[in-house]
């Protein structure tokens, strides 16, 4: 490879140096931010010899190279294009303007629950674990194992409103620690208890005429995510006034002070009822609607995908695992996971294009491990065709993990990473919705065919 003619080539591709923004780059993809979109050739991208496929998404022109080979492009990229070198984390700042609304606000939950995911996969293993331990008996109830255990595995979701403030605060432009301590306030121990409200709230108090309940919200999320948005008003407001002399005294003290009130009087109340009414919703859908909604959901999870929506899914999933206590949509996106690798593998032994093998066998491999980007912009939306067999296989996978009610006890990791963290009764359900979706999304586009490139 000459990575210098192959970044010389790309400019070229997507309508020159002036139509570049800013560039960055991940592990395996040139990660750019272009003026006009439009002016980008995606065809000859991907024509060029190193580039196993090209898309757009989340505002950004993506252009698969591979691990190793795409740093030394963006070096030479850089050089070609006198494009001054960004963060993954500017490009993406970069690339919000190209966003509609909606996707603007998923790349938003994106942003605030991504880096929590390991907290809460942690805790989730652990509660998986211990489930196993207490469920076949391995070790006595009582045993000092089993109250440790049980302590590691809640304590994410104990302190979770501490946790999200904390990466809220990051993408709103507040305090992380100011945040953090208005999450301690919601679930400070002179409040009862969030997991105790089937008993009632035991103590209210009476401030200025308002009725404000003494309950905590551990466990929840659109509470402690409404509250530091409107923290982040109220510091940058109170910031914009104060003299820079005051401001270490002043901002704090007036935005904890502000922010608590309105949050436990205002805020809090009203976070919990949207939180239940979400998670109520999707429950009834999901006890309604049974294998329907398997269908449903788990064919069109990846039309999802495309549109960046689907990183708002995450806030949804805590929301189940606190109210619920269970995650039955990561099942059904694990199912349409899979089904991509699927219709990518079968891609892979009916192709006769070197090239399209060559990116086909690592793409489904990669959704077999949960990541499913690759699949979908390199290969099957490319040839639309095994789309379409992976939506019918992730439907039928979706179906069946529904109608044996397959659920999880975290979120972030599905495919075989999935299998860690599935309920201890439901693993051999999982295992076989993993073949129907694999099995189901390969025979599909093998029948249904596709325009070989040459």
């Amino acid at each position: 490879m000459n990575p210098k003619r192959v970044a010389e080539e790309i400019v070229k591709a997507i309508g020159g140096q002036e139509n570049i923004e800013s560039a960055a780059h991940c592990a395996t993809r040139l990660r750019l931010v272009l003026k006009d979109n439009d002016k980008a050739d995606k065809e000859a991208v991907e024509d060029i010899e190193q580039v196993k496929g090209a898309f757009v998404n989340s505002g950004q022109f993506q252009i698969i190279i591979g691990q190793g080979a795409v740093n030394k492009v963006y070096k030479e990229l850089s050089n070609v294009s006198e494009v001054s070198e960004v963060s993954k984390g500017e490009a993406k700042k970069a690339a919000m303007k190209n966003l509609n609304p909606a996707q603007r606000f998923a790349r938003v939950l994106s942003n605030i629950f991504v880096p929590i995911i390991p907290a809460i996969v942690a805790s989730g293993l652990l509660m998986g674990l211990l489930g196993m331990m207490q469920t076949y008996g391995w070790v006595d109830p009582d045993s000092s194992l089993v109250v440790l255990l049980d302590m590691f595995a809640n304590a994410a979701f104990v302190f979770l409103p501490m946790i999200i403030a904390y990466s809220a605060a990051k993408e709103f432009g507040a305090n992380p620690y100011l945040a953090s301590v208005l999450g301690a306030i919601m679930i400070h121990p002179a409040l009862q208890n969030a997991w105790t409200l089937g008993d009632g709230i035991e103590e209210t108090i009476d401030l200025f005429g308002l009725e404000i309940g003494m309950v905590g919200y551990q466990g929840t999320v659109l509470p402690v995510l409404i509250a530091v948005w409107f923290m982040a008003r109220i510091e940058n407001g109170v910031r914009s006034y104060v003299p820079e002399v005051l401001d270490i005294i002043i901002t704090p003290f007036v935005t904890i002070l502000t922010s608590g009130f309105i949050t436990l009087g205002l805020i809090g109340p009203f976070g919990r009822l949207l939180g239940d009414g979400i998670s109520a919703s999707l429950a009834l859908i999901y006890d309604t609607a049974g294998v329907a909604a398997g269908l449903i959901f788990g064919g069109l999870y990846s039309a999802i995908v495309i549109t960046g929506v689907h990183h708002s899914f995450h806030a949804f999933e805590a929301e189940l695992l606190s109210n619920v206590g269970r995650n039955f949509l990561l099942p059904i996106w694990s199912m349409a996971n899979i089904a991509q690798g699927g219709a990518a593998l079968a891609v892979y032994f009916k192709t006769q294009n070197k090239k399209l093998k060559a990116i086909a066998l690592p793409a489904a491999t990669s959704c077999f491990l949960g990541i499913t980007e690759a699949a979908i912009f390199g290969v099957n939306l490319r040839l639309m065709k095994p789309f379409i067999g992976a939506m019918i296989g992730g439907a039928l996978g979706g179906a069946y993990v529904v109608l044996t009610n397959v659920g999880m006890t975290a979120v972030g990791l599905t495919a075989i990473p999935g299998l860690s963290i599935v309920e201890g009764g439901s693993l051999i359900h999982y295992v076989v919705g993993f073949i129907i979706a694999l099995s189901g999304s390969f025979i599909a586009t093998w029948l249904l065919g596709f325009n070989d490139q040459k």
